[in-house]
């Protein structure tokens, strides 16, 4: 589903924005493909048998859930540039509720039931995907009719197309490196054999429910930036990542409690094997620095998300994850999951430094868009 330009009408109105069209469903299949492509990728590279044979079909399962957070990325996005941050919040929680509550009892089961296992996960993150697009979209639906806004393809506007092409390729081209090289990290880890994919796997699930406050937070920075960023208020710009860093920050911390005090109850909710449990404890001190790391760098990004200038995060991450990509594969065969793990820290502290510097060197060069005329004294004096 698609929704036109939201035109102004009254000056109380909504802020004009550009529903994304056909990109974000674009980069959607090309992710569901590589997605489903596992299986193939990981024999050409050399995972063992064994290993790609657990996947079973949650490739293809995973594959549709990945479609599905693209289409709800587009209404989400639209939801956040018109102020809706509770809408966007409504949907999230929603189907992260359900994704828990689904994990729990089709994962490990429940009574006499054993549970589908990794299937079960995969239909878990399908279904909690579909409702959090389909809430989004009903939101979004119900705010742009309530205003009197049409809903349509609409007619395209090339220069605004470019306008936010210059903001939005850039940003794209960063996630699609970032979750590029986490997957060259899975591969790397794969190669060990099936214990270590199951370990890492379940690390990585710990840091995701970690790092998803940190995007929240740094969402909800990206309005609070709109009127600074017009009046050219670096000071207000640059107070309000701060205070993204520190809710961030703070929002992580108190989810990294979870794992760090009621190790064995979570954990177990991922696995009974007493071997891969000591294995994930033994994990879990650099998954909780690499989790943080991300979470501050995130927020800067945002930050530059807000400013308009994503072209320099995206220069940041083609040079940390880059170097990244290329030494997982040595780093996991000489070190094993620590030294990968280790590898991924490294590269996100070095991804705050960058990030921090990129956004104040960046919101320093900000000049108001309307700039107020210049205070006459000899006109003030006259008028008394």
């Amino acid at each position: 589903m698609r929704y036109a330009t939201l035109r102004r009408g009254e000056p109380t109105a909504f802020e004009q924005l550009v529903q994304p069209c056909r990109g974000a469903d674009t980069v959607g299949l090309l992710g569901a493909v590589a997605v489903g492509a596992v299986p193939v990728i990981g024999s050409i590279g050399g995972v063992p048998e064994t290993t790609l044979d657990e996947l079973g079909v949650f490739p293809c399962i995973l594959a549709c859930a990945v479609v599905m957070m693209s289409i709800g990325a587009t209404a989400t996005s639209a939801l956040v540039g018109l102020g809706k941050g509770k809408a966007v919040m409504r949907s999230g929680l929603t189907g992260t509720a359900a994704a828990v509550v689904l994990s729990l009892l089709l994962v490990g089961g429940f009574g006499s039931w054993d549970g589908l296992g990794l299937p079960g996960a995969g239909i878990a993150m399908l279904t909690s995907s579909t409702i959090n697009a389909s809430l989004a979209h009903f939101q979004l639906r119900r705010n742009t009719v309530r205003a009197g806004r049409p809903l349509g393809l609409g007619r395209p506007r090339p220069h605004e197309v470019l306008r936010i092409a210059r903001v939005g390729v850039p940003l794209a081209a960063t996630v699609l490196i970032k979750f590029a090289v986490l997957g060259v990290l899975a591969f790397s880890a794969a190669r060990a054999g099936t214990d270590s994919a199951a370990v890492h796997s379940i690390a990585l699930s710990l840091a995701n429910l970690m790092f998803t406050a940190a995007v929240a937070v740094g969402q909800a920075t990206v309005p609070l930036m709109a009127d600074p960023v017009k009046s050219g208020d670096v000071l207000e710009i640059r107070r309000s990542a701060l205070a993204g860093v520190g809710v961030a920050v703070c929002a992580v911390s108190v989810l990294a409690a979870l794992p760090a005090l009621a190790r064995d109850p979570m954990i177990s909710v991922f696995t009974h094997d007493s071997d891969l449990h000591d294995q994930v404890l033994d994990l879990l001190p650099l998954v909780l620095l690499a989790v943080l790391a991300d979470a501050i760098q995130a927020v800067f990004g945002f930050g530059l998300i807000g400013i308009r200038r994503t072209v320099p995060s995206l220069v940041a991450f083609a040079v940390c994850y880059g170097v990244l990509a290329l030494a997982a594969v040595p780093v996991g065969n000489a070190g094993g999951l620590h030294a990968l793990w280790l590898s991924l820290a490294v590269a996100n502290l070095l991804l705050v430094a960058g990030q921090a510097y990129f956004f104040y060197a960046r919101s320093g060069s900000l000049r108001a868009a309307y700039p107020s005329p210049p205070l006459d004294i000899r006109s003030l004096l006259r008028r008394r």
